[in-house]
């Protein structure tokens, strides 16, 4: 059985991703966790992006957090960006690695990866 000091522990071990993950922030990440998501390897992504966004040190700027169906299945893993006063954008078919350069050039940079968007996939 877990003490109450244990859990306690765990509670604040995690209180960045969750954060992370409900925070009401100026810019929102929103990655599509249906079934045809996972399967088509959402999960690491979504991971890649709250990983990344506490490692830039975006938390109380950047939200990341999850959604359904977004209705593109074949472009899963699909992520959507919104910002303040800006358009959405789109990028689809991700992996950790492509979540990773959207965050430096996107989240920290300001310059969308255009070729990551669904207008260059699609």
């Amino acid at each position: 059985m877990i003490s109450l000091a244990e859990l306690a522990a765990i509670r604040e071990k995690m209180k960045d991703k969750v954060a992370v993950r409900e925070g009401s922030a100026q810019t929102r990440v929103v990655v599509g966790m249906a079934t045809c998501g996972i399967a088509a390897g959402a999960r690491p992504v979504l991971s890649a992006f709250v990983e990344g966004v506490n490692k830039e040190g975006l938390a109380e700027k950047v939200a990341v957090t999850q959604t359904g169906c977004i209705g593109i299945c074949q472009y899963e893993p699909v992520v959507e960006v919104f910002e303040d006063g800006k358009e959405k954008v789109t990028y689809v078919k991700l992996t950790p690695e492509k979540a990773e350069r959207i965050i430096k050039e996107h989240l920290v940079g300001g310059n969308v990866v255009t070729e990551y968007t669904i207008g260059a996939n699609g």
